[in-house]
């Protein structure tokens, strides 16, 4: 016996889409048409797995929908979320074009910076303070 669920469910149209490049990451920023017609945005992020198998790499895949009546607020947010970043650091370079190469010449860990570290340590004395902190002494 067929699943005929599944059988009329067909992926929606995408009537627009972009691209970016990010380092390891690749953004898709899909319109998409539901079955009402109506329009929605897909942001999809996809990263290669960890090294494995290079003939058939994995991919993992994030997404998000957002549908248009909810695009003013997102994008006001967004712009405030991104206005205070660059108040707290100044203004943002641009990602350098990423390469395996290039990869390759940059150093395999990373240091933290103060900020970062700081940030850990408040989430380790959270994490002690709370509920659960008495049985991680």
């Amino acid at each position: 016996m067929e699943n005929r669920r599944f059988e009329d469910k067909k992926e929606p149209e995408i009537v627009y889409s972009r691209s970016l490049k990010a380092g390891k990451r690749i953004y898709y920023l899909d319109v998409k048409k539901a079955r009402n017609e109506d329009l929605y945005l897909c942001i999809t992020e996809s990263k290669k797995k960890a090294a494995g198998e290079e003939e058939n790499p994995q991919f993992e895949k994030h997404k998000l929908f957002l549908y248009k009546e909810d695009f003013a607020r997102f994008t006001e947010e967004l712009n405030d979320v991104i206005s205070f970043v660059k108040n707290q650091f100044g203004e943002i370079e641009e990602r350098k074009e990423w390469s395996p190469a290039a990869e390759a010449e940059q150093p395999a860990e990373e240091t933290e910076t103060p900020a970062e570290a700081e940030a850990e340590n408040e989430g380790e004395e959270k994490k002690k303070s709370g509920f659960f902190g008495r049985f991680m002494k």
